[in-house]
């Protein structure tokens, strides 16, 4: 009976079994073993043909294990005595050279089983090819079994060390090949190995440190012919054609997928990776976040997260917080309700905003008017007397960011879009950068500030749709609720009124009763008709039906347009200095897309009128609606402030001297507002009129002629410019904007006006779209332009400054008349007239152009003595100083 070492012995045994069976055989299986035994002391017993052990690699016999979780290494676990059994009787029927299998040792994650077996011989070679021929006649004849029963698996001496092994090493197509001494030849390795079956690659040895054994990667076709060399070859002692060494080789699976090779084929093809991964991130924000931030949006505009719409919150507000204190009582502020009888300009501009509000948007809305006027209040007044949120997005806050980076996150902030990655713009960037580096273009991760304003501004767009389809159910459903309220009481009531005429009947009565053949059913015998009743009157009504189902229709369409979301845009408008048009453009796009949609009502809030040109290149085929606020006249500002001074319980009778210094103020809100502010602290309106002029000296002086002069060398005009603004207004409360362009020191160019005017210093008047004057940012600006003007050291110091670079234009000017004589004089002597033509004939060319330069040149130079001796006179007064 030949013994069976199998895998379902404990791992203990079979180690003690490796360790007994490698003592007893020091030497290769596969070499000839001397098969004599001494018996006792000096004396040997020698045979004539020695016994002989050797190895054998059954492979196909069980299923290659490929990983721990393969389920077909249970099949071959089940099937395996009857396979070692059929593959004992396949062996028997071998006989050459007295051969006899003594053990089988099943190799399950192999797929195969060692044969340990004995035979005679005295040319072992020879003897095992013998053995090897008949085998192959054998498995030709009978087949090897197999645990699918296809029978098509072979036998194979093996020329190594069996190791039989039950570690986590499954099988691959790759076997590291390492070498314990010198390396095989490339050519030698390959005949060695390509036996088994074909060879894909062949790697040869690479450098390695001190210590550590060199090896090369030998990578098979299929998995079974890696299998078989593993185990037929593992511990073979190779020997080397030139030279006497011998090398042993320990062969070992390599996984296909090492570590790091995911990593190391990305970094090798950026081309395709590149492009998966914008893909891939598109794909996860298009999926996975923009929902998210949609929802966010929804939840700031439907207040789901502040803790003053919770009920609990409002219940504890109601019946305790007000009981205790009553300054958690909020109230509407007083200011915008009692100023509305009194501003009457303001009138025709709410009623406009309500009369957009009332309707499905077609257009934006667009309120302009100079800074401080009142559109955000007025604008605060209108939608908390509608009781509807809006969205409010503030261009200057924007405008007032560092970085693109900071720009979006405070976008991000304005709308609610979470979650935002602006950490994520500069390691784009330095990816492009890398990505042009390795493949010559950009890879798309990064893109520009419009692009991304655009993308979070389409997300809010979504978001607003759903808040408006959220607002309409919510008041489908409230619709319904009062139809539905309506409709029972009006059964109700007819109801009663039939009690009261006696034509009511209740079926259940006639059941009680049990009136008639159908008092069963609830029916009861006869049932009352309306003209059973007493003093019944048949009224007409469907001529009332109608207008109510008209007055029910239009209630229903304005809850409907009510519905919609409320976006509003402050401070629509380039910041000073700013390069930022993008920001204009991107939110003038979205905003027209939202109107045309019908998406919400879009209110855009400017300070000057300019701005609506995006608007409009947005809406090219419909006209904007415009509202302009502009200052209050003189009555209503009187009366504004009286009105607010009652509301404070401050005295409000006005002496003639005081109107007069109210009127300096103009009818800007803000300055208005200020005036009450200080009378209502204590101050009477001279002393707070005066403080607010000067006041705006102040900072007229710092804005605009800078502190210094690198604060100057800042704005977008010289000293120069804004001191002949300042002088001509000082004197007039308007002055033709051409005629201030053609002089110096603007000579044409009207950026510096157009810069002065965003800066709120000046405002230009239009007269059939072109610009017509141009007048002071606001009224109270002429009384501090005045202020500053008559200061003397201050108008010295400008005029000197002024008059220097009219002198520096003037001397330039003649500089360039001189050399214009020389050349004309060169030119001149060339072309002398003959004396007999002299004092005849009109006069040369040159001579009237010498005659123009010299008149010139005389204009320019008394120009300059004037304000140089002008200067002189100045430079006494700033000697003086301020005694």
């Amino acid at each position: 009976m030949i013994s069976r070492t199998r895998l379902s012995q404990p791992p203990a045994q079979k180690l003690i079994f490796r360790r007994t069976s490698l003592l007893a055989q020091r030497r290769s299986y596969s070499e000839v073993a001397n098969g004599t035994q001494a018996e006792s002391g000096s004396s040997k017993v020698v045979e004539e043909v020695p016994s002989r052990e050797g190895w054998l690699f059954v492979d196909s016999v069980f299923p290659i294990q490929i990983s721990k979780w393969d389920f077909r290494h249970y099949i071959g676990l089940l099937r395996e005595e009857s396979l070692l059994d059929a593959l004992e009787s396949r062996l028997e029927h071998v006989k050459v050279h007295d051969f006899k299998a003594i053990s089988l040792e099943p190799h399950e994650k192999d797929g195969g089983v060692f044969v340990r077996f004995a035979y005679t011989a005295s040319e072992p070679e020879d003897a095992l090819k013998t053995i090897k021929h008949e085998l192959s006649d054998v498995t030709a004849k009978h087949g090897i079994p197999s645990w699918l029963g296809l029978n098509k698996g072979k036998i194979w001496v093996v020329k190594g060390t069996p190791w039989r092994e039950d570690m986590d090493r499954y099988a691959s197509p790759i076997i590291n090949v390492a070498f314990d001494g010198p390396d095989l030849q490339e050519q030698s390795l390959y005949q060695l190995f390509r036996p088994f079956g074909r060879i894909k690659d062949l790697t040869m040895p690479v450098p390695v440190p001190a210590g550590t054994m060199r090896s090369s990667t030998i990578t098979f076709s299929r998995l079974h012919s890696a299998t078989i060399a593993r185990n037929v070859l593992h511990g073979l002692n190779q020997s080397h054609l030139d030279s006497a060494a011998k090398t042993r080789l320990r062969t070992a699976y390599e996984r296909p997928v090492q570590s790091h090779a995911v990593r190391g084929w990305i970094s090798s093809h950026p081309k395709i990776m590149l492009p998966l991964l914008v893909f891939l991130l598109g794909t996860i924000t298009y999926t996975i976040f923009d929902p998210v931030r949609s929802l966010m949006v929804q939840a700031k505009m439907l207040d789901w997260f502040d803790y003053r719409e919770f009920r609990v919150y409002k219940w504890l507000r109601t019946n305790a917080l007000h009981r205790i204190s009553p300054t958690f009582n909020p109230t509407s502020s007083p200011d915008l309700q009692s100023a509305g009888h009194v501003w009457r300009e303001r009138g025709e501009a709410v009623g406009a905003i309500k009369l957009y509000l009332s309707e499905f948007p077609t257009t934006v809305q667009f309120i302009h008017g100079p800074q401080g006027s009142g559109k955000t209040r007025m604008l605060e007044a209108v939608l908390e007397g509608s009781g509807r949120k809006a969205m409010i997005i503030d261009c200057r806050a924007l405008q007032s960011t560092a970085s693109d980076s900071q720009m979006i996150a405070s976008l991000a902030t304005q709308t609610g879009y979470w979650p935002v990655f602006t950490m994520f713009n500069s390691m784009n960037n330095l990816i492009d950068l890398a990505s042009v580096g390795l493949i010559g273009q950009k890879a798309g991760l990064s893109s520009s500030l419009d692009d991304q304003l655009r993308q979070i501004l389409t997300v809010v767009g979504t978001a607003l749709k759903g808040v408006s389809s959220a607002h309409r159910a919510a008041t489908k459903r409230q619709i319904q609720r009062r139809k539905r309220e309506k409709l029972e009481k009006e059964e109700e009531e007819k109801i009663r009124g039939e009690i009261r005429r006696g034509t009511w009947h209740d079926p259940r009565l006639g059941c009680v009763a049990g009136n008639g053949i159908m008092s069963e059913f609830g029916l009861g015998d006869e049932p009352m008709l309306p003209s059973d009743g007493m003093d019944v009157t048949f009224i007409d009504n469907s001529e009332k039906h109608d207008s109510g189902e008209s007055t029910r229709k239009q209630q229903t369409q304005e809850e409907m347009e009510a519905a919609l979301p409320i976006v509003i845009i402050r401070n629509y408008a380039m910041k000073v200095g700013s390069k930022r048009e993008e920001l204009l453009v991107v939110l003038a796009q979205w905003a027209a897309t939202l109107a045309e949609t019908q998406v919400a009502h879009v209110i855009v809030l400017s300070d000057n009128r300019e701005n609506a040109k995006y608007l409009a290149k947005a809406l090219p085929s419909k006209p904007l609606n415009s509202i302009v606020l502009s200052d209050a006249d003189t009555r209503s500002s009187i009366s504004f402030v009286t009105q607010k001074l009652l509301d404070a319980d401050v005295n409000a009778n006005f002496t003639p001297q005081q109107v007069v210094d109210i009127e300096r103020l103009g009818g800007r809100a803000s300055d208005l507002e200020r005036l009450i502010h200080k009378v209502r602290n204590g101050q009477t309106v001279e002393d707070a009129v005066e403080s607010i002029v000067s006041r705006g000296v102040a900072e007229l002086r710092k804005n605009a002629f800078g502190d210094d002069v690198d604060d100057a060398k800042s704005l977008s005009w010289t000293r120069e410019q804004a001191w002949a603004i300042l002088k001509l207004l000082s004197k007039r409360e308007q002055v033709p904007y051409h005629d201030v362009l053609v002089e110096f020191p603007f000579k044409g160019d009207d950026t510096s006006l157009r810069s002065m005017e965003h800066a709120e210093l000046i405002s230009i008047g239009t007269h059939n779209g072109r610009p017509s004057t141009i007048r002071p940012g606001k009224p109270v600006l002429r009384w501090v332009f005045e202020r500053l003007v008559n200061d003397p050291i201050f108008r010295a110091s400008q005029e000197i400054s002024y008059n220097e670079k009219i002198i520096a234009g003037a001397e330039k000017t003649i500089k360039a008349c001189e050399e214009e004589l020389t050349t004309l004089g060169a030119i001149a002597s060339g072309t002398r007239l003959p004396w007999w033509q002299f004092g005849f004939g009109e006069p040369h060319g040159t001579y009237v152009r010498s005659r123009y330069l010299a008149d010139k040149m005389a204009t320019y130079s008394k120009k300059i003595g004037m304000l140089e001796k002008k200067n002189a006179e100045l430079k006494k007064i700033l000697a003086k100083g301020d005694s």
